[in-house]
């Protein structure tokens, strides 16, 4: 972080939470990075969030405990905070603030980036089309991840999010080419920090990994800054270095938990659910500035967690996602209950760019027709659950029978998967045809001919 020191003010005028005010100042702008020296001789550092004539208003970083109104003085730097960027990130693990938690040196780079950063120009997007694989069947089958995507992950407590966060971000690949994980973690636990750094311990000695792991009892600010970091880093691998970037955030609503707790402490008033009026445009800052932009290389793709309170998906955090993003992979605590992992609802989740990313020359040519045969034949077999409830298993007709066995091949032979199991497209899609070919043909009018030709066994050949 950039430190540099010029004027100091004394005029501090309040401490109120993570919020520091100080009166008497010029020239100060909005998102000036600040210095802030303590009586004592401690150092800690400031984002300045509102100037009123000769009043600014600055978040520290570090919170505002043991800090009082005398002695305390406030430099500002001039500029916003910029850290710096590079490769030299890789295979770091730092907290929320980007400093070093793995006892190495400060993170050094050739240059230095605003953290604000800026969403991509609309006229300068690459249309997104090819997939990032992710070793998940269920992911990267039926709501396939496309390079520049945002792609949220919908949870709720004690549903195994974090698990499968870790899992992609571990997995992940694009088919060769340069790649890099990004994971910011916020508001985790010391249990759930020390199993991110477990799960992904080999990405990171590979040099493939950053990690910057905000904890529950680090100061609220510090999340706010997170995501940020985390975006700023990845778009210089991407967009300088010519890699393919995955980030991955984890959990966005202790993000917008922290964005409320701010907002309160300057007397903001509130909007839905206490959160400030501004959520939405917060939240977009964050998830716009992935993307491929034309004539460089590399992309940002950004792979959202957030928890739903009570499951709620019209809760402000998740509602206000789903507008910005492109689509959702939805965890139910429902097949959670039936023991299959990932407890994903194929049918609540989208991935409404897959089209671009899938079928020939970018996955399989059959992948598109599948996914979408079976994501047909689930929505019917739903029905058909629904209906024996009601009336009866034996009041069935055979065929729906049929489709009732393909709910229990769906849950036990495609979508159950190890933790730590990273399973081949190839072996997802031949897994899916075994499912979808429980039915008998005349349920199949969405795969073309010539694959059920190719996939059927003899025998169901023979009995048409």
């Amino acid at each position: 972080m950039t430190d540099a020191v010029d004027v100091e003010y004394t005029g501090v005028r309040d401490l109120r939470g993570p919020l520091l005010f100080v009166e008497g100042v010029s020239g100060v702008g909005w998102d000036e990075f600040a210095t802030i020296v303590l009586d004592s001789g401690e150092r800690r550092h400031g984002l300045v969030l509102e100037v009123d004539r000769d009043l600014a208003v600055v978040q520290v970083l570090e919170d505002t405990a043991g800090m009082n109104r005398t002695g305390t003085r406030v430099a500002f730097s001039g500029a916003p905070l910029r850290i710096p960027v590079g490769t030299g990130w890789l295979g770091r693990v730092c907290n929320g603030r980007g400093e070093p938690t793995d006892g190495g040196p400060p993170v050094l780079g050739g240059s230095y980036a605003e953290v604000g950063g800026a969403p991509i120009n609309p006229v300068r997007r690459e249309p997104p089309n090819e997939a990032v694989l992710t070793g998940v069947g269920a992911v990267d089958v039926l709501t396939t991840l496309v390079r520049g995507q945002k792609l949220p992950v919908f949870s709720a407590a004690g549903l195994p999010h974090l698990e499968l966060a870790v899992q992609i971000a571990a997995q992940a690949a694009c088919g060769g080419e340069p790649f890099a994980v990004v994971f910011a973690g916020m508001g985790l636990t010391h249990a759930d920090t020390g199993f991110v750094r477990e799960g992904l311990a080999a990405r990171s000695a590979a040099r493939e990994l950053v990690l910057l792991l905000n904890t529950a009892d680090d100061p609220v600010i510090e999340r706010l800054l997170t995501p940020r970091l985390a975006l700023t880093v990845a778009e210089h691998l991407a967009f300088t270095e010519g890699r393919h970037v995955l980030v991955v955030m984890t959990d966005m609503t202790a993000y917008a938990e922290a964005l409320r707790e701010v907002s309160a402490a300057r007397g903001e008033i509130p909007a839905r659910r206490a959160y400030p009026g501004y959520l939405y445009s917060d939240l977009a800052s964050l998830y716009e500035r992935c993307g491929r932009i034309r004539g460089r290389p590399g992309s940002v793709t950004i792979l959202p967690v957030l928890t739903m309170p009570a499951g709620d998906i019209t809760h402000p955090v998740p509602d206000l996602t789903g507008y910005i993003t492109e689509g959702q992979i939805v965890l139910t605590a429902e097949a959670q209950a039936a023991g299959t992992y990932p407890p994903v609802d194929p049918l609540a989740s989208l991935s409404r760019l897959m089209r671009k990313g899938t079928g020939v020359g970018r996955t399989r040519a059959d992948h598109p027709a599948v996914a979408a045969q079976l994501i047909a034949a689930l929505a019917r077999s739903r029905q058909v659950r629904e209906l024996a409830d009601l009336i009866g298993r034996s009041a069935l007709s055979p065929t729906d029978l049929r489709h009732l066995d393909l709910e229990d091949a769906f849950r036990h032979r495609f979508l159950a998967q190890g933790t730590d199991e990273n399973r081949s497209l190839d072996d997802s899609l031949d897994r899916a045809w075994e499912v979808l070919l429980t039915l008998p043909r005349s349920q199949l009018g969405m795969l073309p001919a010539d694959l059920l030709d190719a996939h059927a066994p003899p025998q169901d050949q023979e009995a048409r």
